[in-house]
């Protein structure tokens, strides 16, 4: 998964016009290098000539199309008055600096590709329907409402409906996001989409192709799209401002001092170069910092709507869980021949609960078996040394007349073992929490990040998670589209939210959501492509990180716009006063512009840690102060977390 996005990188780099544009900065550097040491005015006409046209090209655009005053605008008209005086120095330095702006922006802001294709070839193309009797194979296209089909183990379900005959266990992840396979029998509802596991049963249709669970997730996909999105490169706000500002002052310098130089000069140092580049600039440096953490942010936006998040919501199955099952009691007067029969029984099944059990018993000493049978929806059974042995649920249990003593939790699953009609106890196996959740969560209050816990499993399944990781707000039995709705209604409620999960049936929330982070090495190609983030390597203890790392990015560019804002202003005033030629008026804008680079860096370096407050009695610290001191830490340095 790594190699894949190193690749990706490395052809977003190596694109056409990004190669286009590396070029040109660097002739239009060594013009400027050539002309500065070897007094050859030329030279800098290649810096024009190769960064100023798009920017000429986009000031043209901008007004023409819209009459969009951004700083290409204010950028135009210092080269152009630079080279009317003949600075044309100045002009190509201005002008490579902000190509170098540009650059910076593209390569930080990629673009979010979605691939519904691959969706699509989730469903199968082809149907089995029977019709008076006689079974014909025909495209999906042409199944009709009220068709009879017959599914095979290993095959796609085509399309919504109900198992007239058989009995089943269905993979309905796509969907619900279920670690574990549902079993179904005869009436029970069945979804396109998800896979047929083990036996073959026939099923009636109940939904055309087109209006299938998986067309509407497909649908959810393409039309999810987070509010307010689009980000805006700071410069550009101020553009209209500074345009103004910098036009007005130049004049007026003219009206009063007649001295055309002084007025260029203006327009030289107040070019938002510094302004162009703090945007930029500590983004590329966060998204290096969040890469050194396994976090891949693909578009420097999300680091702006992260920044301001209400709520970050959570899958469960593979966020909060590992999504797999594990074996997490055993209960048995002699557990080691207990489980050397289950696991010898188990090893001729390829069922996610048998594979548990055959990896958690970790030996190559198994048994014979014969006459194995497997009991779909209820378990195995089989011969192991002469004696019949049974596991399975206490439905199978209680048609071999074998009584078993009830006493269970609601969240593991079980499975009873028998040997020649007598239990020999039991295995309890459960999705199992990931060791970083508990953290996680306590360290996103810190940051005072709401969190909430939205899961397709059952009711007693999702508390008894929320309940460990100390989540309040739990909604379980959750379909893609009742996440969406979540999300959609905290939206209208104002909030910002965020969303993490690792199926496909979160890819529609995650592109609904303010910001969406997938879960990289277990999460699907659909979830990871239509979130905004992603956590290569599944680290959930990286989300507060990403969060504090975010804040902090937004605080940086505040501050260097501000720091631009305040040098520009005081160039500007000796520029008036007639203290600085063009010359020098660009190099103390590219002052102002290195400092912001400078200090953007040091994002690269940011780790955000607050050391929790001491509970020590020597010391007469009590709980209330404890509290009180961690509250003054946290109202000082809201971006760390501990």
């Amino acid at each position: 998964m790594g190699y894949t996005y190193i690749m990706g990188a490395v052809k977003m780099i190596l694109s056409r016009k990004e190669k286009i544009d590396i070029i040109s900065i660097i002739l239009s550097a060594a013009g400027l290098i050539g002309s500065f040491t070897l007094s050859i005015d030329y030279l800098s006409w290649i810096a024009v000539a190769l960064c100023g046209t798009p920017i000429f090209k986009e000031c043209i655009e901008g007004l023409v199309t819209e009459f969009d005053i951004k700083a290409d605008v204010l950028v135009s008209m210092a080269i152009i008055a630079s080279i009317i005086i003949g600075e044309v120095f100045a002009a190509g330095e201005i002008a490579t600096i902000m190509a170098i702006g540009g650059f910076l922006e593209t390569y930080t802001a990629s673009k979010t590709h979605r691939r519904i294709e691959k969706l699509v070839k989730m469903s199968p193309q082809v149907a089995t329907r029977i019709k008076n009797g006689i079974e014909d194979t025909i495209p999906i296209e042409e199944i009709r409402i009220g068709d009879i089909l017959k599914v095979l183990p290993g095959e796609s379900i085509p399309t919504d409906g109900i198992i007239l005959k058989g009995e089943t266990s269905i993979d309905q992840s796509t969907l619900t996001g279920e670690s574990l396979p549902v079993d179904k029998k005869e009436n029970d509802e069945i979804y396109s989409g998800t896979m047929n596991l083990y036996g073959s049963f026939t099923m009636k249709t109940t939904k055309m192709v087109q209006d299938s669970s998986l067309q509407k997730l497909i649908r959810l996909v393409e039309s999810s799209k987070p509010e307010n999105a689009k980000i805006v490169k700071t410069a550009d706000k101020w553009a209209t401002v500074i345009v103004a500002i910098a036009f007005s002052a130049a004049i007026l310098t003219y009206l009063f001092t007649f001295e055309i130089t002084r007025s260029v000069t203006i327009l030289v140092v107040f070019c938002p170069c510094a302004l162009v580049l703090a945007t930029p600039t500590a983004i590329m440096a966060a998204i290096g910092n969040l890469t050194k953490y396994g976090i891949l942010v693909k578009d420097g936006t999300s680091l702006e709507e992260l920044a301001n998040i209400d709520e970050l919501i959570f899958d469960k199955t593979g966020t909060l869980t590992y999504g797999t099952p594990k074996v997490v009691d055993i209960i048995s007067d002699n557990p080691q021949e207990m489980l050397y029969l289950l696991a010898s029984l188990e090893s001729k099944s390829e069922h996610p609960l048998a594979k548990a059990i055959v990896k958690h018993y970790n030996s190559n000493n198994l048994a014979e078996v014969d006459d194995f049978k497997m009991h779909i929806g209820a378990g195995v059974s089989g011969t192991i040394e002469n004696s019949r042995v049974i596991a399975g649920n206490k439905k199978l249990l209680k048609g071999e007349s074998i009584k078993i003593k009830e006493d269970l939790k609601n969240n593991q699953i079980t499975i009873y073992v028998a040997k020649d009609g007598k239990i020999l106890g039991r295995v309890e196996l459960a999705d199992t929490l990931r060791e970083s959740s508990k953290s996680t969560i306590r360290k996103l209050k810190r940051l005072k990040v709401r969190t909430t816990l939205l899961t397709g499993d059952n009711e007693h399944t999702a508390k008894a998670i929320a309940k460990k990781v100390k989540i309040r707000n739990v909604k379980s039995n959750c379909l893609p589209e009742d996440k969406t709705e979540y999300i959609k209604q905290e939206q209208i409620k104002g909030n910002n939210v965020a969303m993490i999960g690792d199926g496909i049936n979160d890819a529609p929330s995650l592109r609904k959501a303010n910001v969406g982070i997938a879960m990289g090495s277990v999460g699907s190609d659909i979830s990871v492509e239509a979130a905004d983030i992603t956590l290569i390597n599944d680290n959930v203890d990286g989300i507060p990180h990403l969060i504090a790392t975010s804040r902090r990015t937004i605080r940086t560019i505040n501050i260097c716009i501000g720091f631009a804002l305040l040098l520009n202003i005081a160039a500007m005033g000796l520029a008036i006063l007639g203290f600085l030629n063009p010359v020098e008026g660009a190099l103390i804008h590219n002052v102002g512009s290195v400092s912001v680079i400078l200090y953007s860096l040091t994002l690269l370096k940011y780790e955000p840690y607050v050391k929790e407050p001491e509970k020590s009695e020597k010391m007469g610290m009590t709980k209330t102060i404890n509290k009180s001191m961690t509250k003054l830490i946290l109202s000082t340095q809201g971006d760390n977390y501990g």
